[in-house]
């Protein structure tokens, strides 16, 4: 399938197009436009999670690329951030500030 994709930036209000590509192993039964359309745009629903895995973890600088290393990372940093806000914190970058403070104890005292 093709995608054209508008953008209007938000400081300069210019708008720019975007066209990709997809590709599916689905039927042309199973591929109608509309179900196209939902698969291509339920992509952005993983996107709402990324700015607290970036911006705290910096995920998209790491350097562990190879092998399953992104994999094990990514569920080493999800219950992490799962334990912050289970523990309140709704600034997890604030809440691992609070845990390194008492390194020994205060991670621990979270579980």
């Amino acid at each position: 399938m093709k995608i054209h994709r508008y953008r209007t930036g938000i400081k300069n209000g210019k708008t720019s197009r975007q066209t990709v590509y997809a590709i599916t192993d689905m039927t042309s039964r199973q591929a109608s436009p509309r179900r196209l359309g939902q698969l291509a745009r339920g992509h952005w629903g993983i996107e709402s999670v990324h700015p607290v895995r970036d911006t705290t973890f910096a995920e998209d600088a790491s350097k562990i690329r190879t092998g399953h290393g992104p994999a094990n990372m990514a569920t080493l940093r999800n219950p992490a951030v799962n334990t912050l806000r289970d523990a309140g914190h709704h600034r997890i970058a604030a809440g691992l500030r609070q845990a390194s403070y008492t390194p020994s104890t205060h991670p621990l005292d979270l579980l």
